[in-house]
Protein backbone atom coordinates (compact mmCIF):
# COMPACT_ATOMS: atom_id res chain seq x y z
CA UNK A 1 0.00 0.00 0.00
CA UNK A 2 1.25 3.09 -0.96
CA UNK A 3 2.14 5.79 1.31
CA UNK A 4 -0.22 8.91 2.67
CA UNK A 5 0.51 11.34 0.33
CA UNK A 6 -1.11 13.71 2.71
CA UNK A 7 1.45 13.66 5.17
CA UNK A 8 4.75 14.20 3.31
CA UNK A 9 8.31 13.09 4.72
CA UNK A 10 9.87 16.21 4.11
CA UNK A 11 8.49 18.70 0.98
CA UNK A 12 11.46 20.54 -0.85
CA UNK A 13 10.74 23.65 1.19
CA UNK A 14 11.59 22.02 4.47
CA UNK A 15 14.88 20.78 2.96
CA UNK A 16 15.32 23.65 1.64
CA UNK A 17 14.93 25.62 5.30
CA UNK A 18 17.08 22.72 7.00
CA UNK A 19 19.90 23.18 4.43
CA UNK A 20 20.02 26.71 4.75
CA UNK A 21 20.02 26.83 8.92
CA UNK A 22 23.20 24.09 8.67
CA UNK A 23 24.62 26.46 6.30
CA UNK A 24 24.52 29.35 8.28
CA UNK A 25 25.29 27.49 11.68
CA UNK A 26 28.90 26.27 9.67
CA UNK A 27 28.96 30.11 8.59
CA UNK A 28 28.73 31.69 12.46
CA UNK A 29 30.34 28.37 14.07
CA UNK A 30 32.89 26.65 11.50
CA UNK A 31 36.64 27.96 10.99
CA UNK A 32 37.68 28.88 7.30
CA UNK A 33 39.60 25.57 5.61
CA UNK A 34 41.00 25.43 2.24
CA UNK A 35 39.81 22.75 0.23
CA UNK A 36 42.90 20.98 -1.89
CA UNK A 37 41.52 18.42 -4.34
CA UNK A 38 44.38 15.20 -5.22
CA UNK A 39 44.91 15.14 -8.91
CA UNK A 40 46.80 11.99 -9.95
CA UNK A 41 49.88 12.28 -11.69
CA UNK A 42 50.84 8.92 -12.11
CA UNK A 43 49.48 5.77 -11.37
CA UNK A 44 50.51 2.01 -10.78
CA UNK A 45 48.41 -0.17 -13.31
CA UNK A 46 49.59 -3.60 -11.67
CA UNK A 47 49.24 -2.33 -8.12
CA UNK A 48 46.57 -0.13 -9.27
CA UNK A 49 47.81 3.03 -6.87
CA UNK A 50 48.64 6.28 -7.06
CA UNK A 51 52.03 6.49 -7.46
CA UNK A 52 52.55 10.28 -8.11
CA UNK A 53 49.93 13.22 -7.32
CA UNK A 54 49.31 16.88 -7.32
CA UNK A 55 47.91 19.30 -5.45
CA UNK A 56 47.67 22.50 -7.58
CA UNK A 57 44.19 23.82 -6.91
CA UNK A 58 42.60 25.63 -3.67
CA UNK A 59 39.03 26.53 -2.71
CA UNK A 60 38.07 28.02 0.62
CA UNK A 61 35.14 26.50 2.26
CA UNK A 62 33.71 26.88 5.62
CA UNK A 63 33.89 23.62 7.87
CA UNK A 64 32.61 22.75 11.55
CA UNK A 65 35.40 21.04 13.57
CA UNK A 66 34.03 18.80 15.40
CA UNK A 67 36.72 18.03 18.23
CA UNK A 68 35.78 20.20 21.21
CA UNK A 69 38.69 18.62 23.52
CA UNK A 70 41.36 18.17 21.11
CA UNK A 71 43.17 16.39 18.28
CA UNK A 72 41.69 12.31 18.44
CA UNK A 73 44.27 9.47 17.19
CA UNK A 74 47.39 8.35 19.14
CA UNK A 75 49.09 11.49 19.18
CA UNK A 76 52.73 12.01 18.25
CA UNK A 77 54.54 8.60 18.93
CA UNK A 78 58.05 7.37 18.55
CA UNK A 79 58.30 5.13 16.04
CA UNK A 80 61.57 2.94 13.80
CA UNK A 81 60.96 5.91 11.67
CA UNK A 82 61.17 8.42 14.06
CA UNK A 83 58.44 10.52 16.03
CA UNK A 84 55.06 10.79 14.11
CA UNK A 85 52.16 12.49 14.30
CA UNK A 86 48.84 10.76 14.43
CA UNK A 87 46.67 13.69 15.23
CA UNK A 88 43.33 13.43 13.73
CA UNK A 89 39.89 16.01 13.26
CA UNK A 90 36.65 15.49 12.46
CA UNK A 91 35.36 18.24 10.12
CA UNK A 92 31.85 19.25 8.60
CA UNK A 93 31.17 20.73 5.45
CA UNK A 94 27.84 21.67 3.69
CA UNK A 95 26.69 19.29 1.10
CA UNK A 96 25.27 22.26 -0.83
CA UNK A 97 27.90 24.19 -0.20
CA UNK A 98 30.26 21.43 -1.64
CA UNK A 99 27.93 20.85 -4.66
CA UNK A 100 28.37 24.55 -5.71
CA UNK A 101 31.63 26.21 -5.04
CA UNK A 102 33.90 22.97 -5.34
CA UNK A 103 32.23 20.17 -7.59
CA UNK A 104 31.62 22.37 -10.70
CA UNK A 105 35.32 22.97 -11.32
CA UNK A 106 36.74 19.15 -10.81
CA UNK A 107 34.05 17.98 -13.30
CA UNK A 108 36.67 19.07 -16.73
CA UNK A 109 39.88 17.54 -14.95
CA UNK A 110 40.16 13.65 -15.81
CA UNK A 111 43.23 13.34 -13.00
CA UNK A 112 40.23 13.55 -10.21
CA UNK A 113 38.54 10.33 -9.84
CA UNK A 114 35.37 11.28 -8.09
CA UNK A 115 34.35 14.95 -8.61
CA UNK A 116 30.45 14.55 -7.33
CA UNK A 117 31.72 14.93 -3.42
CA UNK A 118 35.06 14.79 -1.52
CA UNK A 119 37.30 12.07 -2.01
CA UNK A 120 39.53 10.00 0.73
CA UNK A 121 43.33 10.95 -0.14
CA UNK A 122 42.10 14.90 -0.68
CA UNK A 123 43.65 17.43 1.80
CA UNK A 124 42.24 20.40 4.22
CA UNK A 125 44.27 23.18 5.59
CA UNK A 126 43.47 24.14 8.28
CA UNK A 127 44.64 27.56 9.23
CA UNK A 128 43.72 27.28 13.23
CA UNK A 129 46.31 25.19 13.46
CA UNK A 130 48.56 26.04 10.31
CA UNK A 131 48.37 21.99 9.38
CA UNK A 132 47.69 20.33 6.63
CA UNK A 133 45.27 16.87 6.94
CA UNK A 134 44.67 14.40 4.80
CA UNK A 135 40.89 12.58 4.52
CA UNK A 136 41.11 9.12 5.68
CA UNK A 137 36.98 8.49 5.53
CA UNK A 138 34.01 10.86 3.96
CA UNK A 139 30.56 9.97 5.92
CA UNK A 140 27.85 11.09 3.80
CA UNK A 141 24.70 9.97 5.97
CA UNK A 142 25.29 11.56 9.26
CA UNK A 143 23.03 12.95 10.07
CA UNK A 144 20.64 9.60 8.31
CA UNK A 145 18.26 11.44 5.54
CA UNK A 146 16.47 13.92 7.90
CA UNK A 147 13.27 15.10 5.83
CA UNK A 148 14.53 12.75 3.22
CA UNK A 149 17.76 14.31 2.33
CA UNK A 150 21.47 14.40 3.32
CA UNK A 151 22.89 18.02 4.04
CA UNK A 152 26.52 17.37 5.44
CA UNK A 153 29.52 15.51 4.94
CA UNK A 154 31.50 14.46 7.66
CA UNK A 155 35.45 14.10 7.06
CA UNK A 156 37.58 11.91 9.22
CA UNK A 157 41.00 13.60 8.83
CA UNK A 158 44.55 12.66 9.77
CA UNK A 159 47.76 14.79 9.70
CA UNK A 160 49.44 14.49 6.23
CA UNK A 161 52.07 11.88 5.53
CA UNK A 162 54.14 14.32 3.56
CA UNK A 163 55.45 12.60 0.60
CA UNK A 164 57.78 13.64 -2.34
CA UNK A 165 55.22 11.99 -5.13
CA UNK A 166 52.65 14.54 -3.79
CA UNK A 167 53.11 17.45 -5.28
CA UNK A 168 51.98 20.42 -3.24
CA UNK A 169 51.56 23.88 -5.12
CA UNK A 170 48.51 26.09 -4.93
CA UNK A 171 50.75 29.02 -4.84
CA UNK A 172 49.43 30.29 -1.80
CA UNK A 173 52.30 30.33 0.61
CA UNK A 174 50.93 29.46 4.06
CA UNK A 175 49.25 26.63 2.39
CA UNK A 176 52.35 25.01 0.79
CA UNK A 177 54.59 25.48 3.63
CA UNK A 178 52.76 23.88 5.98
CA UNK A 179 53.74 20.79 3.97
CA UNK A 180 57.40 21.40 3.46
CA UNK A 181 57.69 22.42 7.22
CA UNK A 182 56.52 19.27 8.51
CA UNK A 183 58.67 17.17 6.43
CA UNK A 184 61.53 16.09 7.58
CA UNK A 185 64.93 17.66 5.98
CA UNK A 186 68.61 17.97 5.87
CA UNK A 187 69.69 21.52 5.52
CA UNK A 188 72.63 22.00 3.53
CA UNK A 189 74.40 25.58 3.13
CA UNK A 190 76.29 25.70 0.37
CA UNK A 191 79.55 27.54 -1.32
CA UNK A 192 78.91 30.07 -3.35
CA UNK A 193 80.75 31.30 -6.64
CA UNK A 194 81.73 34.51 -5.16
CA UNK A 195 84.49 33.02 -2.34
CA UNK A 196 87.27 34.82 -1.53
CA UNK A 197 90.76 33.66 -0.20
CA UNK A 198 92.28 35.24 2.70
CA UNK A 199 95.82 36.78 3.73
CA UNK A 200 97.34 37.27 6.16
CA UNK A 201 101.40 38.41 7.67
CA UNK A 202 103.94 37.31 9.89
CA UNK A 203 107.13 38.38 11.61
CA UNK A 204 109.70 36.36 13.05
CA UNK A 205 109.89 36.51 16.89
CA UNK A 206 113.59 38.68 16.73
CA UNK A 207 111.55 41.12 15.02
CA UNK A 208 109.70 42.30 17.44
CA UNK A 209 112.17 44.89 19.09
CA UNK A 210 112.84 42.88 21.98
CA UNK A 211 116.54 41.99 22.82
CA UNK A 212 117.28 38.19 24.01
CA UNK A 213 115.02 35.38 24.52
CA UNK A 214 113.34 33.12 23.34
CA UNK A 215 109.51 32.47 21.98
CA UNK A 216 107.51 28.73 22.72
CA UNK A 217 107.72 26.62 19.83
CA UNK A 218 105.78 24.01 20.95
CA UNK A 219 103.57 22.88 23.74
CA UNK A 220 104.20 18.86 24.54
CA UNK A 221 101.47 17.48 25.93
CA UNK A 222 102.53 15.01 28.38
CA UNK A 223 98.75 13.26 29.78
CA UNK A 224 95.40 13.84 28.16
CA UNK A 225 93.56 13.73 31.24
CA UNK A 226 89.96 12.71 31.28
CA UNK A 227 86.59 14.15 32.11
CA UNK A 228 86.18 17.03 30.53
CA UNK A 229 82.98 18.64 29.48
CA UNK A 230 84.70 22.04 28.24
CA UNK A 231 87.96 22.70 26.97
CA UNK A 232 90.10 23.91 29.65
CA UNK A 233 91.88 26.73 30.32
CA UNK A 234 95.54 26.93 29.33
CA UNK A 235 97.81 29.04 31.21
CA UNK A 236 101.11 29.81 30.44
CA UNK A 237 103.57 31.98 33.25
CA UNK A 238 104.73 35.68 32.27
CA UNK A 239 107.69 36.21 30.24
CA UNK A 240 110.22 38.22 31.60
CA UNK A 241 110.09 42.12 31.76
CA UNK A 242 109.40 43.48 28.48
CA UNK A 243 108.77 40.41 26.83
CA UNK A 244 105.64 39.02 25.31
CA UNK A 245 103.43 36.23 26.97
CA UNK A 246 102.81 32.99 24.97
CA UNK A 247 98.98 32.58 24.66
CA UNK A 248 97.54 28.97 23.67
CA UNK A 249 93.98 26.91 23.65
CA UNK A 250 93.31 23.33 23.87
CA UNK A 251 92.13 21.38 21.02
CA UNK A 252 89.54 18.39 22.60
CA UNK A 253 88.88 15.15 21.70
CA UNK A 254 86.58 12.21 22.50
CA UNK A 255 88.54 8.94 22.95
CA UNK A 256 86.84 5.42 22.88
CA UNK A 257 86.19 3.59 26.20
CA UNK A 258 86.73 7.23 28.41
CA UNK A 259 84.23 9.24 29.98
CA UNK A 260 83.69 12.73 28.59
CA UNK A 261 86.82 14.26 26.66
CA UNK A 262 90.04 14.39 27.13
CA UNK A 263 93.21 17.50 25.51
CA UNK A 264 94.12 16.46 21.62
CA UNK A 265 96.42 18.83 21.07
CA UNK A 266 97.41 22.38 22.24
CA UNK A 267 98.00 25.23 19.94
CA UNK A 268 99.45 28.41 20.13
CA UNK A 269 97.79 31.33 19.47
CA UNK A 270 101.22 33.60 20.17
CA UNK A 271 104.36 31.76 20.71
CA UNK A 272 105.48 35.24 22.57
CA UNK A 273 108.78 36.09 22.91
CA UNK A 274 111.90 36.76 25.59
CA UNK A 275 111.71 33.61 28.10
CA UNK A 276 114.97 32.87 28.88
CA UNK A 277 113.63 29.32 30.72
CA UNK A 278 110.73 27.12 29.66
CA UNK A 279 107.56 28.82 31.07
CA UNK A 280 105.46 26.53 33.37
CA UNK A 281 101.94 25.04 31.64
CA UNK A 282 99.30 24.74 33.93
CA UNK A 283 95.81 23.50 32.32
CA UNK A 284 92.90 24.43 34.98
CA UNK A 285 89.08 23.11 34.09
CA UNK A 286 86.64 25.55 33.41
CA UNK A 287 84.09 23.87 36.00
CA UNK A 288 83.52 20.66 38.15
CA UNK A 289 84.19 18.17 35.26
CA UNK A 290 87.91 17.15 33.97
CA UNK A 291 91.52 16.69 35.04
CA UNK A 292 94.94 14.69 35.00
CA UNK A 293 95.98 17.08 31.73
CA UNK A 294 99.46 17.70 31.80
CA UNK A 295 101.46 19.47 29.32
CA UNK A 296 106.18 21.37 29.40
CA UNK A 297 106.85 24.03 26.95
CA UNK A 298 109.83 24.01 24.69
CA UNK A 299 111.06 27.28 23.86
CA UNK A 300 112.53 27.72 20.31
CA UNK A 301 115.26 30.47 19.09
CA UNK A 302 114.25 31.95 15.55
CA UNK A 303 110.98 31.38 16.10
CA UNK A 304 107.83 33.08 14.62
CA UNK A 305 105.36 35.71 15.87
CA UNK A 306 101.58 35.39 15.67
CA UNK A 307 100.05 35.89 12.10
CA UNK A 308 98.03 39.06 11.65
CA UNK A 309 94.73 38.87 9.29
CA UNK A 310 94.85 41.09 6.65
CA UNK A 311 91.87 39.64 4.53
CA UNK A 312 89.62 37.47 5.77
CA UNK A 313 88.49 36.20 2.70
CA UNK A 314 84.61 34.57 2.57
CA UNK A 315 83.30 31.18 1.57
CA UNK A 316 85.71 28.50 3.69
CA UNK A 317 83.47 25.46 4.83
CA UNK A 318 86.27 23.51 6.57
CA UNK A 319 89.73 24.10 8.06
CA UNK A 320 91.85 25.60 4.93
CA UNK A 321 95.52 24.31 4.63
CA UNK A 322 97.90 26.93 6.29
CA UNK A 323 101.51 26.66 5.21
CA UNK A 324 104.61 28.50 6.26
CA UNK A 325 107.89 29.17 3.90
CA UNK A 326 110.89 27.41 5.19
CA UNK A 327 113.09 28.94 7.53
CA UNK A 328 116.35 28.60 5.38
CA UNK A 329 117.89 31.27 3.05
CA UNK A 330 117.53 29.84 -0.58
CA UNK A 331 120.11 30.56 -2.92
CA UNK A 332 119.46 32.97 -5.96
CA UNK A 333 121.25 33.91 -8.94
CA UNK A 334 121.82 36.14 -12.15
CA UNK A 335 122.71 35.76 -15.85
CA UNK A 336 124.29 37.65 -18.09
CA UNK A 337 124.46 37.18 -21.89
CA UNK A 338 127.19 37.84 -24.38
CA UNK A 339 127.70 38.91 -27.86
CA UNK A 340 127.01 35.90 -29.35
CA UNK A 341 123.26 36.21 -27.74
CA UNK A 342 124.10 33.22 -25.54
CA UNK A 343 124.45 33.04 -22.03
CA UNK A 344 128.00 33.06 -20.51
CA UNK A 345 127.86 33.51 -17.18
CA UNK A 346 125.61 33.38 -13.90
CA UNK A 347 126.50 35.10 -11.12
CA UNK A 348 125.37 33.98 -7.15
CA UNK A 349 123.66 36.77 -5.30
CA UNK A 350 122.37 34.03 -2.44
CA UNK A 351 124.95 31.39 -1.76
CA UNK A 352 121.14 29.86 0.21
CA UNK A 353 122.04 27.42 2.72
CA UNK A 354 121.26 23.60 3.94
CA UNK A 355 121.36 22.21 0.27
CA UNK A 356 122.18 18.65 0.42
CA UNK A 357 121.84 17.35 -3.60
CA UNK A 358 122.42 19.74 -6.21
CA UNK A 359 118.95 22.38 -7.00
CA UNK A 360 117.63 21.93 -10.27
CA UNK A 361 118.27 25.33 -11.91
CA UNK A 362 115.61 27.18 -14.63
CA UNK A 363 116.95 29.62 -17.16
CA UNK A 364 114.16 31.31 -18.41
CA UNK A 365 113.69 32.71 -22.23
CA UNK A 366 113.47 36.46 -21.35
CA UNK A 367 110.65 39.00 -21.73
CA UNK A 368 112.10 39.98 -25.53
CA UNK A 369 110.53 40.40 -28.75
CA UNK A 370 111.50 36.80 -30.04
CA UNK A 371 111.89 33.58 -28.36
CA UNK A 372 115.64 32.45 -28.06
CA UNK A 373 116.20 29.69 -30.74
CA UNK A 374 118.23 27.71 -28.10
CA UNK A 375 117.19 27.59 -23.83
CA UNK A 376 120.39 27.44 -22.00
CA UNK A 377 120.43 25.35 -19.32
CA UNK A 378 122.88 24.83 -15.97
CA UNK A 379 123.93 23.38 -12.89
CA UNK A 380 124.51 24.24 -9.65
CA UNK A 381 127.44 23.39 -7.39
CA UNK A 382 126.71 22.58 -3.59
CA UNK A 383 130.04 24.06 -1.40
CA UNK A 384 130.68 23.64 2.25
CA UNK A 385 127.61 23.99 4.65
CA UNK A 386 124.89 23.23 2.16
CA UNK A 387 125.50 26.71 -0.02
CA UNK A 388 125.94 27.41 -3.62
CA UNK A 389 129.12 27.83 -4.39
CA UNK A 390 129.07 28.09 -8.38
CA UNK A 391 127.18 26.91 -11.77
CA UNK A 392 128.21 24.95 -14.52
CA UNK A 393 126.49 26.18 -17.83
CA UNK A 394 125.69 23.44 -19.81
CA UNK A 395 124.04 24.59 -22.79
CA UNK A 396 124.99 28.75 -23.48
CA UNK A 397 121.91 28.78 -25.52
CA UNK A 398 121.23 31.46 -28.41
CA UNK A 399 118.88 33.87 -30.00
CA UNK A 400 118.57 35.53 -26.41
CA UNK A 401 117.93 39.52 -26.86
CA UNK A 402 117.62 40.25 -23.21
CA UNK A 403 118.97 39.20 -20.02
CA UNK A 404 116.56 35.59 -18.75
CA UNK A 405 115.61 34.95 -15.35
CA UNK A 406 117.11 31.90 -13.52
CA UNK A 407 115.50 30.42 -10.66
CA UNK A 408 116.69 27.78 -8.63
CA UNK A 409 114.68 24.86 -6.38
CA UNK A 410 114.26 25.65 -3.19
CA UNK A 411 112.56 23.04 -1.69
CA UNK A 412 112.54 20.80 1.34
CA UNK A 413 113.30 17.69 -0.23
CA UNK A 414 116.64 18.77 -1.08
CA UNK A 415 117.43 20.88 2.32
CA UNK A 416 118.56 19.68 5.59
CA UNK A 417 116.93 20.87 8.18
CA UNK A 418 119.25 20.06 11.07
CA UNK A 419 118.24 22.73 14.10
CA UNK A 420 115.53 24.41 11.64
CA UNK A 421 112.14 23.35 11.85
CA UNK A 422 109.17 24.77 9.30
CA UNK A 423 105.92 25.97 11.59
CA UNK A 424 103.17 24.26 11.06
CA UNK A 425 99.28 25.70 12.15
CA UNK A 426 95.66 25.92 11.43
CA UNK A 427 93.38 28.80 10.92
CA UNK A 428 89.91 29.12 12.46
CA UNK A 429 87.06 30.51 10.82
CA UNK A 430 83.78 32.06 11.87
CA UNK A 431 80.20 30.86 10.95
CA UNK A 432 80.11 33.46 7.75
CA UNK A 433 83.09 31.56 6.44
CA UNK A 434 85.85 34.29 7.09
CA UNK A 435 89.42 33.14 8.57
CA UNK A 436 89.24 34.96 12.27
CA UNK A 437 92.78 33.42 13.18
CA UNK A 438 95.45 31.44 12.83
CA UNK A 439 97.27 29.36 15.67
CA UNK A 440 100.54 27.18 15.84
CA UNK A 441 101.02 23.34 16.29
CA UNK A 442 104.55 24.12 16.35
CA UNK A 443 106.19 27.84 15.88
CA UNK A 444 109.06 26.71 13.71
CA UNK A 445 112.96 27.13 14.49
CA UNK A 446 115.53 29.04 12.52
CA UNK A 447 113.73 32.28 11.05
CA UNK A 448 116.53 34.56 12.07
CA UNK A 449 117.20 37.95 10.68
CA UNK A 450 118.58 37.92 7.57
CA UNK A 451 117.30 34.91 5.79
CA UNK A 452 114.57 34.92 3.13
CA UNK A 453 110.76 37.04 4.21
CA UNK A 454 108.76 34.69 5.71
CA UNK A 455 105.36 33.81 4.30
CA UNK A 456 102.65 32.46 5.24
CA UNK A 457 100.31 30.69 2.46
CA UNK A 458 96.12 30.04 2.79
CA UNK A 459 94.78 27.97 0.39
CA UNK A 460 91.56 29.08 -1.15
CA UNK A 461 88.03 28.66 -0.38
CA UNK A 462 86.32 25.54 -2.32
CA UNK A 463 83.87 27.41 -4.75
CA UNK A 464 80.37 26.66 -6.41
CA UNK A 465 80.35 25.91 -10.09
CA UNK A 466 77.52 28.05 -11.18
CA UNK A 467 74.68 30.05 -10.00
CA UNK A 468 72.11 27.16 -11.91
CA UNK A 469 68.89 27.10 -9.33
CA UNK A 470 67.78 23.95 -8.06
CA UNK A 471 64.11 22.76 -8.47
CA UNK A 472 61.80 21.62 -6.17
CA UNK A 473 61.15 18.14 -6.16
CA UNK A 474 64.62 17.03 -8.29
CA UNK A 475 66.27 14.51 -7.59
CA UNK A 476 69.97 15.80 -6.48
CA UNK A 477 73.14 13.86 -6.13
CA UNK A 478 76.22 14.03 -3.96
CA UNK A 479 79.68 13.67 -6.12
CA UNK A 480 81.82 11.70 -3.47
CA UNK A 481 79.59 10.05 -1.42
CA UNK A 482 76.83 9.21 -3.91
CA UNK A 483 74.23 10.47 -1.72
CA UNK A 484 70.91 10.86 -3.41
CA UNK A 485 67.85 13.47 -2.35
CA UNK A 486 64.92 15.16 -2.89
CA UNK A 487 65.24 19.06 -3.11
CA UNK A 488 62.57 20.15 -0.51
CA UNK A 489 63.36 24.13 -0.65
CA UNK A 490 66.08 25.86 -2.41
CA UNK A 491 66.54 29.73 -0.99
CA UNK A 492 69.33 31.07 -3.92
CA UNK A 493 69.77 34.14 -1.43
CA UNK A 494 71.08 32.20 1.51
CA UNK A 495 72.26 29.44 -0.87
CA UNK A 496 70.50 27.05 2.15
CA UNK A 497 69.45 23.62 0.30
CA UNK A 498 66.65 21.69 1.93
CA UNK A 499 66.72 18.37 1.12
CA UNK A 500 64.53 14.79 2.14
CA UNK A 501 64.39 11.46 1.62
CA UNK A 502 68.40 11.32 1.49
CA UNK A 503 69.82 7.64 0.89
CA UNK A 504 72.60 8.36 3.10
CA UNK A 505 74.91 11.27 4.44
CA UNK A 506 76.09 14.05 2.93
CA UNK A 507 79.94 14.78 3.71
CA UNK A 508 81.16 18.80 4.01
CA UNK A 509 83.13 20.08 0.68
CA UNK A 510 81.41 17.73 -1.74
CA UNK A 511 79.72 18.63 -4.69
CA UNK A 512 75.64 18.61 -5.19
CA UNK A 513 74.55 18.31 -8.66
CA UNK A 514 71.16 18.10 -10.22
CA UNK A 515 69.73 16.20 -12.42
CA UNK A 516 70.32 18.48 -15.93
CA UNK A 517 68.07 20.36 -17.97
CA UNK A 518 67.89 16.88 -20.52
CA UNK A 519 66.29 15.20 -17.60
CA UNK A 520 64.11 18.16 -16.99
CA UNK A 521 66.03 18.78 -13.85
CA UNK A 522 68.62 21.75 -13.10
CA UNK A 523 72.52 21.85 -13.77
CA UNK A 524 73.22 23.68 -10.47
CA UNK A 525 76.06 22.55 -8.58
CA UNK A 526 77.30 23.99 -5.21
CA UNK A 527 79.89 22.53 -2.71
CA UNK A 528 78.73 21.48 1.15
CA UNK A 529 79.66 24.30 3.74
CA UNK A 530 77.58 22.73 6.87
CA UNK A 531 75.11 19.85 7.09
CA UNK A 532 72.25 20.23 9.71
CA UNK A 533 69.66 17.14 10.91
CA UNK A 534 68.47 19.39 13.05
CA UNK A 535 64.38 20.15 12.78
CA UNK A 536 64.53 23.89 11.74
CA UNK A 537 60.71 24.08 12.40
CA UNK A 538 59.69 21.42 15.36
CA UNK A 539 61.15 23.79 18.78
CA UNK A 540 61.06 20.52 20.50
CA UNK A 541 63.14 18.49 17.94
CA UNK A 542 66.30 17.19 19.74
CA UNK A 543 67.60 14.85 17.44
CA UNK A 544 71.26 15.95 17.48
CA UNK A 545 71.33 15.84 21.57
CA UNK A 546 69.64 12.21 20.89
CA UNK A 547 72.34 11.56 18.74
CA UNK A 548 75.17 12.97 20.85
CA UNK A 549 73.78 11.34 24.19
CA UNK A 550 73.32 7.61 22.42
CA UNK A 551 76.38 7.90 21.03
CA UNK A 552 78.13 8.32 24.95
CA UNK A 553 75.81 5.36 25.67
CA UNK A 554 76.33 2.68 23.05
CA UNK A 555 79.91 1.50 21.47
CA UNK A 556 79.60 0.45 18.60
CA UNK A 557 83.30 0.40 17.74
CA UNK A 558 83.89 -3.08 19.22
CA UNK A 559 81.05 -4.84 18.63
CA UNK A 560 77.33 -4.00 17.97
CA UNK A 561 75.70 -3.50 21.76
CA UNK A 562 72.36 -5.24 19.79
CA UNK A 563 73.88 -8.56 19.08
CA UNK A 564 74.81 -10.46 15.77
CA UNK A 565 72.87 -12.02 13.60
Amino acid sequence: MPLNSYFLQGSASEQRLVQDLINEQLKIYGQDVVYLPRKMVNRDTILNEVSASQFDDSYRIEAYLANYEGFTGGGDILSKFGVQSTDGVTLIISKERYDDMISPFLESDSRILVTSRPQEGDLIYLPLDNTMFEIKYVEAKKPFYQLNKLYVYQLSCEIMDAALDENVDTGIEAVDESVTDFIFTTRLTMVGTGATTATGTIQRAEETGIIGGSAVGVIDLINDGTAYTTAPLIGITTAPSGGINATAVAIMTSRTGQTGQSIDRIELTNPGFGYTVPPIITIRSQNTFGTGAAATAILADGALSAVTITAQGSGYFKDPIVTFSSPSLGAAAAAGIGTGNSVISITVTESGVGYTTAPTVTIGVGTGTSTPSSVATATAIVGTGGTISGFTITNAGAGYTVTPTVTIDNSDSIKDFTGLARATGNAQFNTDGEIISIRYTNAGMGYTVGSDPVTVTISAPVTGINTDNYLYKELVRGVSTGTTAYVSNWDADTRVLQVTNTSSNFALGEMVVGIGTTQNGSDAAYKIQSISDQDEYDVYADNIEFETEADNILDFTERNPFGEF
